[in-house]
């Protein structure tokens, strides 16, 4: 398939997918026009890359996906190498848990403070 029906399948655009390819984490074979051609493994691969990068992984996180689908495994998750980048994602989004909960914490203190304050006075 061209360009344009791995961008359209894939739901995303054809920048997108020369972006991959310039990090690598997509490959193009030229077909004897010169023209971009894709396989059904290169769906999957763009279907993966999107999948983890909606779930708000950056694009280099999703490079261990990518190679252990590449290497034959049926899900990109599959390697250990995969694993330690769930394993860190997680660690990152408890500790931005942790700075949300203490900020939530500290404005709801506030906010108590000033809702005492602006009561009106009884006379």
């Amino acid at each position: 398939m061209r360009i344009g029906e791995l961008a359209r399948l894939g739901g995303t655009t054809t920048r997108a997918l020369r972006y991959y390819e310039s990090l690598g984490l997509l490959t193009a074979r030229r077909g004897a026009n010169g023209q971009r051609e894709y396989d059904e493994a290169d769906l999957r691969l763009v279907a993966e890359i999107r999948s983890l990068t909606g779930i708000g992984f950056a694009l280099e996180d999703t490079r261990p996906f990518v190679e252990c689908l590449r290497d034959g495994h049926p899900s990109g998750d599959a390697c250990p190498a995969s694993v330690a980048v769930y394993r860190r994602k997680l660690a990152e989004l408890d500790e931005c848990i942790e700075r949300l909960e203490a900020a939530r914490s500290r404005v709801r203190t506030q906010l108590a403070e000033a809702e005492k304050r602006s009561r009106p006075c009884a006379r």
